[in-house]
């Protein structure tokens, strides 16, 4: 069973996790944890013209959370935040009903799909994620996401 959740995808892009660290002067940061597994990041990021422009996580998580890290780290340079809560409410949707992975982008998150049969890890799917939205939010002062449907708590 566990050879279905830790795949080579999945290793590998836990390997590969990029942006590591914090951004010097970022101009918001937030930091999420996975109340039941307990993996947690921290993540910085500036944005211009309604666009991520730099991002820098660090991040404490099991092989599952640091692919999901590494994921939205080498696609968030360049999306809006609106883009980012779409994938969250997408990978949310692929963990908790059966849904489909998102496409474009976002699509490697497909490579996650079968930790939708592993509850204890969905929160450290959507650490980065989620983080990213709450860092968004203080930069623009706009909820992007219906937090009571978030998987992970602020930490």
């Amino acid at each position: 069973m566990l050879d279905d959740l830790y795949t080579k995808q999945v290793l590998r892009a836990a390997a590969m996790i990029s942006r590591t660290g914090r951004l010097d002067a970022p101009q918001a940061s937030a930091s999420r944890v996975s109340p039941v597994c307990g993996s947690k990041i921290t993540v910085d990021l500036d944005m211009a013209d309604g666009v991520i422009t730099d991002y820098a996580q660090d991040i404490h998580a099991c092989a599952l959370g640091q692919s999901a890290a590494s994921i939205v780290a080498n696609t968030i340079v360049g999306q809006s935040p609106e883009s980012v809560a779409e994938a969250a409410s997408t990978v949310r949707e692929m963990l908790l009903a059966d849904g489909s992975p998102p496409d474009g982008d976002w699509a490697d998150f497909g490579i996650l799909m079968n930790v939708k049969n592993h509850k204890a890890r969905h929160g450290a799917v959507l650490l980065a994620l989620e983080a990213t939205l709450d860092a968004a939010s203080q930069i623009t002062d706009t909820n992007y996401d219906d937090t009571a449907t978030r998987l992970t708590r602020k930490a």
